[in-house]
């Protein structure tokens, strides 16, 4: 999902004001949203399935028939499958929204608020897959840079200075492997899980490079009097 505040253009017009909230690039964000629960609910339901450890063997993947097939296998293919698709409306309600110069305050809400919540809800269930250090601390980081830096936005915006703490490239970088290194991990292939790890320290680092990026953006105006 996409490092930004915002994707649709900033200054509405009075004619797309007066427009239904529930357009293209909004219902796309909603469809985002409505995924989580399907995503938990594949992860969990039904218990028989299996989940998350060990992880698969190449051999398993290298099996042609579906009847072959884990049903662990088939449960992380589904999920990977449902957090691609969350990713790709993520930048399709981007694209039309300003293709079509779709603007409401509804989507400049809600479009960051549902990549946050589809990234939290895949963290939680990699970390009761692999419980280890890294899971944790990747998990506690990014959860934690997003809460702190959504603050500090909506803060900056109260003082009319959103503009100081815009998205840098390090932010977009660390967006490009989080989503990589989740979407690594949830397939559970035992060749790949390594990489996986890898892709997430990766992201860890640009998540609190990025977040000190945010931080001495705004330090001149935190530490200010009154």
């Amino acid at each position: 999902m996409t490092e930004s505040t915002h994707l649709h253009p900033q200054e509405p017009s009075s004619t797309q004001n007066n427009k239904s909230i529930f357009n293209l690039p909004n219902n796309l964000t909603i469809a985002r949203i409505l995924m989580i629960p399907l995503f938990v609910a594949i992860a969990y339901w039904p218990p028989a399935m299996g989940i998350g450890m060990p992880a698969i063997s190449d051999n398993v993947i290298a099996k042609v028939g579906m009847s072959d097939f884990s049903d662990s296998l088939l449960r992380h293919l589904l999920l990977t499958g449902v957090f691609i698709l969350a990713a790709i409306t993520d930048w399709l309600d981007g694209y039309f929204a300003r293709k079509l110069n779709v603007v409401s305050a509804f989507g400049r809400f809600l479009d960051p608020v549902a990549d946050k919540l589809m990234v939290a809800a895949a963290l939680i269930i990699l970390v009761q897959w692999h419980p280890n250090i890294i899971m944790a601390i990747a998990a506690i980081v990014i959860i934690s840079r997003e809460i702190a830096v959504s603050a500090l936005r909506e803060w900056m915006a109260e003082l009319g200075k959103s503009t100081s703490v815009a998205v840098s490239y390090v932010g977009k970088l660390k967006t490009t492997f989080q989503m990589i290194a989740i979407t690594v991990l949830l397939l559970n292939w035992e060749s790949l899980e390594t990489i996986g790890y890898v892709l997430m320290v990766a992201a860890v680092i640009l998540t609190l490079w990025s977040m000190m990026i945010y931080l001495k953006a705004a330090w001149p105006y935190l530490k200010q009097s009154g």
